[in-house]
């Protein structure tokens, strides 16, 4: 009997180890084959695997199974401890509140967005998923009130976005070539001055993954062009997780991921109209020049998927 336990032991240990191996190597990986790409949201979960083959291992006294299983293990803690660690800088201009939502067509339930735009003070909104019926919802519930200015495209299902801001919006854009809509304008926020803010939804990975990554790395090149003298803000349901190397690619020189900057950890935003918890965090804030003080998700009646909330510290002008 202790044989075959001290084999069953083994052959735990090493599938669960090599499992902890496959999520390290989908966090570095640049595939575009489908089920790679979808497998590569989970990458964390299957990088925890490696701590059961560490416990199978050590439970029999395989050290050296032990051993590499342990390996494994601190390489997925390199890649996911700067999501705990933080980073904060040292920004020091006035302070926004900005707030994601994707609001599942005209699903969510407007009273409850704008309930929590005003509890929480929001400075910037940006939506997803933004339909006709959507905007009529939102201004009978009384967000125009709140956010006074807009920049909004909506469009059927998923196509729709949108841009609210409690400041004056001006230079507004709409990018041309992408399955979704993409905007961007510039609010000009007192103690700051002009803010670019972006509002992306790039096509989710099961559209179709060139198309997906061709879109993450269209809006990388839009965010590169992006005026260099002001603070950037990039909301968003970006169809990815940190754990895709090409959202990551977004992250390079200006830009950081504000759950990054902030030490928030896995902020998993989506789904939630399943029986099943969120699992994977899709939804992002993106900043250059300003610091992520917090960073929270918000529960939204009717959506599926969960409102990020970031306190954002700008730079001064």
């Amino acid at each position: 009997m202790s044989k075959w336990v001290g084999i069953s032991a083994g052959v735990v240990g090493w599938a669960a180890t090599l499992t902890g191996v496959a999520g390290i190597g989908l966090h570095f990986s640049w595939s575009e084959a489908e089920v790679l790409v979808l497998a590569a949201s989970g990458a964390p979960y299957l990088m925890g695997a490696a701590l059961v083959g560490t416990v199978a291992f050590a439970a029999t006294r395989r050290w050296i199974g032990a051993g590499v299983a342990g390996v494994v293990v601190a390489g997925a803690v390199w890649t996911q401890a700067p999501l705990y660690l933080g980073n904060s800088g040292g920004a020091n201009g006035p302070e926004v509140l900005v707030m994601q939502s994707n609001l599942l067509f005209d699903g969510a339930d407007p009273t409850a967005v704008v309930e929590r735009v005003r509890s929480r003070n929001i400075t910037v909104l940006t939506v997803n998923e933004l339909t006709p019926a959507a905007v009529a919802g939102l201004g009978r519930a009384g967000l125009d009130e709140v956010l006074p200015y807009r920049y909004i495209s909506p469009g059927r299902t998923a196509t729709g976005t949108g841009i609210w801001s409690r400041y004056p919006l001006s230079d507004t854009v709409e990018y041309d070539g992408f399955v979704l809509n993409q905007l961007s304008a510039t609010a000009t926020i007192p103690g700051a001055g002009p803010v670019s803010i972006y509002a992306f939804h790039p096509v989710p990975p099961v559209y179709g993954t060139r198309v997906w990554a061709d879109e993450l790395s269209r809006l990388r090149a839009i965010l590169a062009h992006a005026p260099a003298d002001r603070p950037v803000i990039a909301a968003g349901d970006f169809n990815a997780t940190y754990d895709h190397a090409q959202f990551r690619a977004l992250l390079s020189e200006r830009f950081s991921d504000a759950a990054e900057q902030a030490g928030a950890g896995h902020l998993v935003t989506y789904p939630t109209d399943k029986r099943f918890p969120a699992l994977v965090g899709i939804d992002h804030v993106l900043i250059a020049r300003g610091s992520a003080v917090t960073v929270e998700t918000v529960n939204l009646p009717g959506a599926d998927h969960r409102s990020l909330v970031a306190r954002i510290r700008l730079d001064h002008p």
